[in-house]
């Protein structure tokens, strides 16, 4: 069996038609638990780091 790409994009136009798009107000607030989550996370291994870095200058000293 071939590829047509005329073939591809006529089931790939026919497949983003079935797609349940969200909102603006869903895709907003998704953003924004990403970002919430990635600056407590991003915190959280800061923390770890420097913990982990006077531990480790107290055993060097």
């Amino acid at each position: 069996m071939a590829f047509n790409p005329l073939t591809y994009l006529k089931e790939s136009k026919a497949e983003f038609t079935k797609v349940i798009w969200p909102t603006r107000a869903e895709t907003v607030r998704l953003t924004l638990v990403v970002i919430i989550v990635s600056i407590i996370i991003g915190a959280y291994i800061a923390g770890l780091d420097a913990i982990f870095t006077k531990i480790t200058e107290t055993f060097i000293k």
